[in-house]
């Protein structure tokens, strides 16, 4: 029968809609990708996008050049700019504010016919650096309060270019949907003096029936009251407030994690249109006994409709714990 269930952070309630289940082969998607013969980010094409503001290349070339394996540019068409003051305003009884921040592309890879879950796991080590090296640096600029690093993938996710790229949006205020978490992660410590992330993992560790990925350090799961089918999130096993104090160990653990969880996505689903949110403290580091970084991985293979807009309430059609076990059953 259908069930509610209650998100343990934000309070947010789903529907897990039993009666409508699916499979993963239900999902099925047919998008077809628009190939072209150009892209600004393929090799030979540096002087097409902004100059970089990182590289990972050989020390004997220059920027702007090929060579490099991971680059990172100013987004051409950003959401917001860099060079803008930093004001607040007001129109009558409505508040503004001056489109202040920063908007960064990640190109993963020189090899335009990829995509992240096919990638070496070494090579997604080096992506998951340069996300920390350009984290730091642009929370140095003490009007940026936050920085979100995001992925999507295929046309139907949001991406106008099929390279493989993520991106970064730096905004001089704390997102509302990252606020909301900041707020019930904090209610959620006051009342027990426990992070409420932390219990989460010791909870489906317990269950151990929505687990799709494990290692020593980071664990990846269907969260209890998913909003979408194949909804996954992986998490620090450790308490970790920021993604700005990842180690080298955690990085290298990260990425295989990250690695095995989108192959499994991808060979599951057959290379669905996804999102991937990553979550982190503000540059404040607020939060830091009560809030714990983590990303979400969001197929797209549903639509938000009337009633999910009119409520709030979402509808998903695949239990989480059937979700993690069609994803664990998948050989990569």
């Amino acid at each position: 029968m259908p069930e509610l269930r209650k998100d343990p952070v934000i309070k947010r309630w789903v529907i897990i809609a039993t009666e409508r289940a699916k499979r993963p082969k239900d999902f099925s998607q047919k998008e077809e990708e628009v190939k072209s013969t150009f892209c600004p980010f393929d090799y030979g094409n540096e002087h097409l996008t902004p100059p970089e503001v990182l590289a990972f290349r050989p020390a004997d070339t220059e920027p702007n050049t090929p060579g490099w394996w991971v680059r990172v540019v100013p987004n051409k068409f950003p959401a917001l700019d860099p060079d803008v003051e930093s004001k607040k305003y007001g129109r009558g009884m409505y508040d503004a504010m001056s489109g202040f921040g920063a908007h960064e592309v990640i190109i993963e890879t020189p090899n335009h016919n990829t995509t992240l879950a096919l990638l070496d796991v070494n090579q997604i080590e080096e992506i998951v650096w340069a996300y920390r090296h350009r984290y730091i640096a642009l929370s140095n600029d003490s009007r940026i309060k936050y920085i979100l690093i995001f992925r999507n993938h295929r046309k139907d996710a949001g991406a106008s270019l099929s390279h493989p790229h993520s991106q970064i949006i730096a905004t001089p205020i704390v997102p509302k949907r990252v606020q909301e978490e900041l707020d019930g992660a904090k209610e959620y410590y006051s009342y027990k003096e426990r992070c409420v992330f932390c219990d989460m993992i010791n909870q489906e560790r317990l269950e151990n029936e929505r687990i799709v990925e494990e290692n020593e350090d980071f664990i990846a799961f269907e969260p209890f009251a998913a909003r979408f089918p194949f909804e996954t999130w992986i998490l620090p096993k450790k308490h970790q407030n920021s993604f700005a104090n990842i180690t080298e160990q955690q990085v290298k653990k990260f990425a295989r994690v990250l690695k095995n969880t989108l192959l499994r996505i991808y060979k599951a689903l057959d290379n669905p249109p996804y999102n991937f949110m990553l979550h982190t403290a503000p540059t404040s580091e607020e939060g830091k006994v009560y809030y714990h970084w983590h990303l979400e991985i969001v197929p797209r293979l549903t639509k938000v409709a009337g009633f999910e807009w009119g409520s709030g309430f979402y509808i998903n059609p695949v239990p989480p714990e059937d979700a993690a076990k069609y994803l664990k059953e998948v050989e990569i």
